[in-house]
């Protein structure tokens, strides 16, 4: 058994592997934790003890496979908890993320598959994220970021790299959601905005927001 701040740290390293291809630093922990690399340190200790992350002078930290297993899973529980509250309880996609951190702790793993199952098997979470088997196996899907398309092409919105509750209440403004369809029209050069047709709307955004949206070409 993990403790909810052993958990917290197994999520975020887990977050930071997924994006990189060595070992994590303690200071990258530490800035995703909003904490000092030194707590980060005991931490890694305690946890390396328990035999799910591996810790190298230099090359920094990795999970284990019972490591990596363990984390999916809390990832699992609370990628479901945000699907449950959207489609459920009736929660905007701004408005889960928090809830679900504290949700993602119960350790009940009956109530987690019976949840699993009330959902019918959801595959995404409500921004698009996969969500892990039972088993920490996730079936990805091909995606890109908007930013990276050039004139005429298309796609459909099919995730965020920014789960804010500021940018999905800004894209909630734009009409912007998961399954929309966008094309791009023009491409700024100067500043790599773009002009994009989205339900037969012509609209401009900055190139911070085609960064932060993932499309799957059409």
């Amino acid at each position: 058994m993990f403790s909810q701040a052993e958990e917290n740290y197994l999520k975020a390293i887990y977050h930071l592997e997924s994006g990189s291809k060595g070992g994590i630093n303690t200071n990258a922990i530490a800035k995703s934790l909003a904490t000092k690399a030194s707590s980060v340190s005991d931490m890694i200790k305690k946890l390396s003890d328990k035999e799910v992350v591996l810790y190298k002078k230099y090359k920094g930290v990795t999970l284990t496979e019972l490591g990596k297993k363990t984390a999916a899973n809390i990832v699992r529980k609370h990628r479901l908890w945000e699907v449950f509250l959207v489609k459920k309880l009736n929660f905007s996609w701004d408005e889960v993320h928090d809830v679900a951190e504290q949700l993602e702790h119960i350790k009940s793993k009956k109530l987690i598959n019976q949840l699993d199952a009330l959902l019918g098997f959801p595959t995404h979470d409500p921004h698009g994220d996969p969500i892990p088997d039972k088993d920490g196996y996730i079936n990805a899907i091909d995606k890109c970021l908007l930013a990276t398309l050039k004139e005429t092409e298309t796609g459909v919105c099919v995730g965020v790299n920014d789960s804010s509750s500021e940018f999905l209440q800004f894209l909630d403004k734009k009409g912007i959601t998961l399954g929309k369809k966008i094309e791009v029209l023009e491409k700024e050069d100067f500043d790599d905005s773009l002009s994009i047709l989205i339900d037969n709307k012509k609209m401009s955004i900055s190139n911070k927001i085609a960064n932060n949206l993932y499309i799957r070409k059409s």
